[in-house]
């Protein structure tokens, strides 16, 4: 059992930890996307540099890498708990945030969390999308919706987690990203705070 969990961790670490902004940068324009615009290896700041096909390219891959750690967590150890799909869905956030291959210099994990937390709590993830698109809809503030996403899915797990019957394991796993998310965004809620945020499709 501890060889199966060590082994899941690693494999969702070494997933996540593909970035994939930072090779599809280097393949379009030679350059290290956090050196560049905003600075963060993510879908946003790859829209800033590259453009809308690159950034959607990206935002499809890194919520992909979040779903396969999950599905791997699942087959090696397909129990009622579900600690073994949290903690690799975990690790490929933990991954994409300090990924080995680029110095731990990554991202801040949006698209990698929501696939991880679309993947085990589907409906709350669902809940709190809709209000975090909405979010950014009305005022083009992708970060505010990011962290919006991120603390509406626990909060929604936890007040309907007999309604929604998700291991409750799954729902701490979503508290700490949540948790997560906040410190990693902390530079751009003081920037929303201030006003002085970078709006979608604004140059930094």
């Amino acid at each position: 059992m501890v060889i199966a969990l060590i082994f899941t961790v690693l494999i969702g670490y070494l997933l996540g930890s593909i970035s994939f902004s930072y090779i599809i940068a280097k393949k379009i324009k030679k350059v290290d996307i956090r050196q560049h615009g905003s600075g963060n290896a993510g879908a946003t700041n790859t829209l800033r540099v590259l453009g809308l096909g690159p950034a959607l390219s990206v935002l499809a891959l890194d919520v992909l890498k979040g779903v396969i750690a999950v599905w791997i967590g699942a087959m090696v150890a397909p129990d009622e708990t579900g600690l073994f799909p949290a903690l690799a869905g975990f690790a490929a956030i933990i991954g994409h945030n300090w990924p080995v291959y680029y110095g731990f210099r990554g991202g801040k994990g949006v698209a990698t969390t929501i696939g991880v937390l679309a993947t085990l709590l589907l409906l709350p993830a669902l809940y709190a999308g809709v209000v975090a698109i909405i979010s950014i809809i009305l005022t083009r503030y992708v970060s505010l919706g990011s962290i919006l996403f991120a603390i509406l899915t626990p909060i929604i797990s936890f007040i309907f987690l007999d309604y929604f019957a998700y291991p409750v394991v799954y729902a701490y796993l979503a508290l700490v990203v949540a948790l997560l998310s906040i410190w990693r965004h902390r530079t751009n809620i003081q920037r929303l705070l201030a006003r002085s945020e970078s709006k979608i499709g604004q140059k930094s």
